[in-house]
This record gives C-alpha cells, structure tokens and sequence, in this order.
C-alpha cells in the first residue's frame, strides 16, 4: 500500500476513490471472556498495537489506561511515518517490536492470512503466541475492554459501558462517528466540491449538537466518562492541530467553542486522557503520509498547546469522571509520552 490512507484504517480506508468509503474491518473475531470466537480473554496471551496519530488506535490506548489493564495487554507503538508496507515498529531497538519480534504490522496480517490483499489498520490485537492478527475491529476492540475483560480491570476501575446507558451511548456515538470521527475523513478526502461541503456541513452541525448537549452537562451521557466521551475526545484532540487546516474543516477552531473548548480540556487534564496524547506523532503522521493533500510534506509549528492545561471549570457542573471508581495511577514508564511531545 501506499501512505496515504487515513490515520485508522490505514491502507484500507478507500482512499482515491471516487467517494471516501470507510472500509469495514476484515478481521473481526472478539477475544471474549468465554472464547467463543477461540480467543479467551487470558492476561499476557494479546498484544495491542498501535499508532499515536489515530484517533481510531488511541480510543483503545485510552480505554486500556481507564481500566487498568497494562498488566494485561501490552502495548506496542509504531513509527507516525509509514513506507510502502504501512505500519512498522522503528521506534524499537533494531527496528522490530521487542514481544512479536516482527519489523512490520503486516507481518501479523500475512500470519493469520496470508497474501491478504486488504490494508493494514490500527489498533489491532495479536496473539503472541502465534503471531496471528486477531481483530482490527476499533469499534468492538474497546466495548470489549470495558464488558469482557473485566477479570483484569483494576480495583476503581470506571463502567464504561453501563448497561443502563448503552443504548443511549450507542446512539450518541453513531452520530458522532458518523458526522465527526468519519467527517473530517469524508472533508479531507473529498475529490469534489459538493461532497466536500456535505462533510464539511455534517461536521460542524454535529459540533453544534454537542455544544448543546454538554452546555448543562459535563459528559455526553449519565454523569461520569463512558464510552461515548473517549470517542469524541480522539476527534477533538486533533480537530485543531490536524483537521481545520489539513482536512479544510475551518468554519472555527475547537479553541473558537467556549463549551467544546472547555469540555476538551476538562477531558485532557483527566488522567487516561492527555497523558496518552502525543501531538508530535499526530502532526507528523498526518502531514507527512498524507501526501496527495500535502505534497511538501512541511509539518505546521503550530498550534499553541498551552492551552490545554488551562483551568475549565467544567467541575462546576457535577459530574464524576470515574462513578464509584478512582483515577488510574501514573502511567507506566515505558508508555509516557515524551515530554517535547505534549504541553
């Protein structure tokens, strides 16, 4: 594949098309408490790779840190830059992931289907013992950290998926999904006008619903973090930096909403949140693999981050991030972000 897919489903996001298409996930099996798809939860058997830059990847980074399940999964990070074979792990001493002792994501994809003509997506779940993907499924990959790994979950950990709420969280994220997460794809990738400015209009209507939705209160459903808040929170994190300029998203900034603005923050400074964000692999990967929207390849110096760690007194609106649980404790040495990479 070539670089320049989008950050996700990368090299299989429909890129170059006619239309952007989001392409489903190929590999959809579940690890499940009871194996049914032959892949029982185990601590220690799966390995979670991902990339810093996707949005789509760090919906399961950040699920993983709220519920305290490091010990259980390990966590790989791949380089925000891709070659022709998509994402590799030159980050690591020797260019190859230190548990799966492979140079490249694909190599995992070859192992469980070899030849697969599809792309190479992130977050994806290996087993370690086989070196065999076993889903790329972002949408499933997180609801199943939350109800099916709950053997792991440290003590405190938040429900992030209360069954009393689950069908309004789903509703609330399929909108989000539909006209944010897939919007600013949609804009960035268009090849044609109307389509453009039908992505375009479909994002900022859907900002403008979630300001109203979060004016009164301080998460998106209930009164503590769910599922449908880490799903937004990927989006708006990088909506500034990545998708006002580069995906020609600019009616306003997320600076510009005093309720989104105020509501992002609030979830940055939450632990789980900001302490997994690294805004160098975002700019670096966006600006620099996606060059049929940016050919130079020239990374913008900004934004000013400062900002994220000013005061929101969203607190004012009640409101428990965690329900009945705790904060997750420091992250794990090996997984802090670089102190050049964050405000």
């Amino acid at each position: 594949m070539s670089g320049t897919g989008d950050a996700g489903q990368e090299g299989n996001s429909g890129y170059g098309r006619k239309t952007f298409k989001r392409s489903r996930s190929h590999f959809a099996d579940r690890i499940t408490a009871d194996g049914a798809d032959g892949w029982p939860v185990e601590a220690g058997r799966y390995r979670l790779v991902v990339s810093r830059a996707c949005p789509w990847a760090s919906r399961a980074v950040i699920s993983r840190r709220l519920l305290g399940l490091e010990d259980a999964v390990s966590l790989a990070v791949t380089d925000p830059l891709q070659d022709d074979r998509s994402w590799r792990f030159t980050l690591d001493p020797g260019g190859r992931d230190p548990v799966l002792g492979i140079g490249y994501l694909s190599e995992a994809y070859d192992a469980r289907e070899h030849g697969y003509p599809g792309g190479v997506s992130v977050p994806a779940l290996v087993d370690v013992p086989s070196g065999q993907l076993v889903t790329n499924d972002f949408q499933q990959i997180t609801l199943d950290f939350a109800t099916e790994w709950t053997r792991y979950h440290r003590p405190g950990a938040p429900d992030l998926y209360p069954e009393a709420l689950r069908a309004e969280i789903d509703e609330v994220a399929q909108g989000v999904y539909r006209d944010l997460n897939n919007g600013v794809y949609r804009a960035g990738f268009a090849t044609g006008q109307e389509e453009y400015e039908a992505a375009y209009a479909d994002v900022f209507r859907r900002l403008e619903l979630l300001a109203d939705r979060l004016a009164h209160r301080r998460y998106l459903v209930g009164d503590s973090l769910t599922e449908a808040d880490i799903r937004l929170f990927t989006t708006l994190v990088r909506f500034d930096p990545v998708y006002h300029g580069h995906f020609k998203c600019n009616r306003f900034k997320i600076t510009e909403n005093p309720v989104l603005w105020a509501y992002a923050r609030d979830l940055y400074q939450t632990p789980g949140f900001g302490d997994t964000v690294d805004f160098d692999h975002i700019k670096r990967h966006y600006y620099q693999v996606h060059t049929g929207i940016n050919p130079a390849g020239i990374v913008p110096v900004g934004p000013d981050l400062s900002g994220w760690l000013t005061p929101h007194h969203r607190e004012q609106l009640g409101g428990r991030p965690f329900g009945d649980g705790t904060p997750p404790g420091p992250v794990p040495a090996a997984e802090t972000v670089p102190a050049g990479h964050r405000p």
